[in-house]
């Protein structure tokens, strides 16, 4: 087939490495040339000695339909005739002389594995009904607005009797109404670009531009997308620049050569996962990675694109050892090539959709990942552009001190403090991520010591610290279950355990706190700036606990008081604003939650008693490995003018928890009734406490437990008083 002028622009921005639609172009595509129908065929092998096309229309004969070189590196074809589904490869003999069958990298659709051919197939013509959806989108950016994603594995969050898969319209029909139902409003998809083998969940794929024919057809997955913004639910997809698979059929070596990815194996291969490295530095491999990011988000309404893996990109050392990576022109270990590339596709995809989550999976301290990309950094280079980022440390962090006995959380209360170093500078989504809950590190629930009582409550305590903490949240699937064993992609998520009074109670309170995250605009409103964060106690190691306050920005504020220790606090005292009382508004140990049922029934009320640096204080109930969200009303009454000390009336004394209740027993609703002090008198008392934390307090003990007063008080303190655990002042 002759060179057309039609093609120049196409071919141009291919080979200029700027295109942005190449599949309209490449791959196959049903066109009447001359009055007869058929399609045309392109492919890209620059270096391949000949080509040819071949599939079910020629009995897979390579020499019956070759094709034409028409610029350095792209061949076509016209073929008459041929039919949806019909399948076909390219027959690619390299410079070697040897003949290899490869997939199409841009067919739309391919054969269900262990089938490797790619199948002739259109993406035009799908009626979409998501409308309102994009529109409601676009008028509510994502950073003031609340991010509540529920990650999937599409193979195993449910199966059929028989252990079939679903297919993509049965699972948008299952998995919507849950997912709305728990409170989330964003799924994030383990990647679904076409892939031959289940154990890489899809993170070795072969096909950029298809989704796996495991679930069906690409107007399927469509309507599974389609459905699920009909229903109010955002779709982020996991997508795989940084790496492709070995397999003989796909992008490796794919014209004899290295084509794809870079020659020099010191830049070109992950030897710790068997695959190949993009050549981001050749045009033609950017125009193909950047046109499939583009083409998510065109042709499949995807929301937002995760992009797997950025760490690897980015560092020209990544994984390997000294004399085995190569430095960059100017001596250092930044790939340059590769950065280039991610501000071009972050550019890219804004371009094609304004209003996209690009996400960026990047495990290490590289600065500006999202910024602007003419916003230059430390390092000389510029913003990546992105503009989310998985927060990786915090998710370590956290990970390694659930696992730990409370006694040991003493010394490592960093774990949950840290992340505020460095809170707002990015733009954090908080993962409890797919990578957490295999190869032996243990589901959420088993990471936690201790018994199942103890264990379900500290997911529950965890969770609630996780909807308080800034940044959006990820969670994956199964946690809401309380499974006790691991993920594992060959099974459906084991929903039995919903039998279980626990795990029912723990599914419950999951749904529940989804939806108080949801409407609570002070945990979300302002999650990128210290105007929506402020701690009250961030130092209490003793008793493993933090207490902080999250603001929207009318100054709405919610208080948030977490207990990592099996331990109830009858008398918590922290400083606070200075409003008139704070009531309970949610506790992680309601009965109904499987909790001890100590809550904060009656308001708590503020008190002129000087604490963490604020004026006034308020005493708290905390329950075992719980949570408490309070919200304060009122304004604090002036402080009254000074009276002699021996005026003030003694104090009320709170009726002293013994232990905490088993689970399913409400505590009684007991009403701290504030104490009128003057100013003096107050100044006096607090003078005569001891601190809260003096003696080295004794290892928790594995039921949930009063803890009692660290220190004894003087003397000289008026009796009936209770201490308040709390840090010292």
């Amino acid at each position: 087939m002759p060179y057309r002028e039609a093609d120049q622009l196409n071919t141009y921005l291919f080979h200029e490495g700027t295109a942005i639609a190449a599949y309209e172009y490449m791959g196959a595509h049903a066109v009447t040339l001359e009055g007869t129908a058929g399609y045309m065929y392109r492919v890209w092998a620059p270096r391949a000695q000949a080509v040819s096309v071949v599939g079910d229309f020629n009995s897979w004969n390579p020499d019956a339909h070759p094709m034409e070189k028409i610029t350095q590196g792209i061949w076509e074809r016209f073929i008459p005739g041929g039919q949806t589904y019909d399948a076909y490869k390219f027959a690619v003999t390299g410079a070697d002389g040897v003949r290899r069958l490869k997939a199409d990298p841009y067919a739309f659709h391919a054969e269900t594995r262990p089938g490797t051919a790619s199948k002739l197939y259109g993406i035009e013509g799908y009626h979409w009904n998501d409308a309102s959806w994009r529109e409601s989108r676009r008028a509510r950016p994502v950073y003031n607005a609340p991010l509540n994603i529920y990650e999937v594995h599409l193979g195993s969050w449910k199966r059929r009797e028989n252990g079939d898969f679903y297919d993509y319209r049965s699972l948008a029909l299952e998995l919507a109404p849950y997912v709305k139902e728990m409170g989330f409003n964003y799924i994030e998809l383990l990647p679904i670009t076409e892939y031959p083998y289940d154990p890489s969940w899809g993170y070795q794929c072969t096909g950029y531009f298809a989704p796996t024919s495991r679930y069906g057809t690409p107007e399927d997955f469509m309507f599974f997308v389609d459905y699920m913004h009909q229903n109010g639910i955002g779709i982020i997809l996991d997508w795989v620049p940084s790496h492709f698979c070995k397999d003989a059929h796909g992008l490796y070596e794919f014209d004899g050569s290295a084509c794809y990815e870079y020659a020099d194996p010191r830049k070109g291969e992950h030897a710790s996962w068997g695959t190949r490295v993009f050549d981001y530095g050749r045009p033609e491999v950017k125009s193909f990675l950047l046109s499939s990011a583009a083409f998510w988000l065109k042709e499949y309404h995807i929301d937002g694109i995760r992009v797997d893996a950025v760490a690897s990109m980015l560092y020209l050392d990544y994984d390997r050892r000294d004399g085995e990576w190569v430095p960059n022109q100017n001596g250092g270990k930044e790939n340059l090539e590769a950065i280039a590339f991610l501000q071009a596709m972050n550019r890219t995809a804004f371009t094609v959709d304004p209003d996209a989550l690009m996400v960026a999976e990047e495990s290490t301290a590289w600065p500006l990942v999202t910024k602007p990309t003419d916003v230059i950094g430390p390092n000389g280079i510029g913003g990546l552009g992105f503009n989310l980022k998985w927060n990786m440390g915090w998710m370590n962090d956290m990970c390694h001190y659930l696992k730990m006995d409370p006694w040991f959380r003493q010394g490592n209360h960093k774990d949950i403090t840290f992340s505020m170093f460095y809170a707002f500078s990015e733009n954090y989504v908080l993962p409890l991520s797919h990578d957490e809950v295999v190869h032996m590190k243990g589901s959420v629930r088993g990471k936690m010591p201790g018994d199942e009582w103890q264990q379900l409550a500290g997911v529950r305590g965890f969770y609630a610290y996780t909807m308080a903490h800034p940044g959006k949240k990820l969670s994956f699937m199964g946690m809401e279950l309380g499974t006790e064993q691991e993920w594992h992609y060959e099974d459906q998520l084991d929903w039995a355990v919903l039998e279980k009074e626990g795990n029912r109670q723990l599914h419950q309170y999951i749904k529940d706190i989804n939806h108080f995250y949801l409407k609570e605009s002070p945990l979300w409103e302002d999650d990128y700036s210290w105007e929506g964060f402020q701690w009250l106690v961030p130092d209490d190691n003793q008793n493993n606990v933090v207490v902080f306050l999250r603001r929207n920005k009318a100054g709405e504020e919610l208080v948030c008081a977490v207990n990592f220790n099996p331990n109830t606090y009858e008398d918590y005292r922290f400083g606070c604003p200075q409003v008139e009382e704070y009531v309970e508004v949610f506790n992680s140990d309601a009965a109904v939650y499987g909790g001890t049922g100590a809550v904060n029934g009656a308001p708590c009320k503020v008190e002129w008693i000087p604490s963490h640096g604020q004026e006034s204080s308020v005493s708290i109930r905390i329950p075992p490995f719980g949570a408490v969200f309070l919200k304060g009303r009122g304004t604090l009454p002036a402080k009254e003018e000074e009276v002699p000390a021996d005026e003030v009336k003694p104090p009320v004394k709170r009726p002293r928890r013994t232990a905490a209740k088993k689970a399913g027993e409400e505590a009684p609703a007991v009403e701290a009734k504030p104490v009128k002090r003057t100013r003096k008198a107050a100044a006096k008392a607090a003078a005569e406490e001891a601190p809260a934390v003096t003696e080295t307090p004794k290892k928790p003990g594995r039921k949930p437990a009063v803890k009692k007063a660290a220190a004894a008080e003087k003397k000289s303190a008026p009796r009936g008083r209770k201490k308040t655990p709390s840090t010292a002042e």
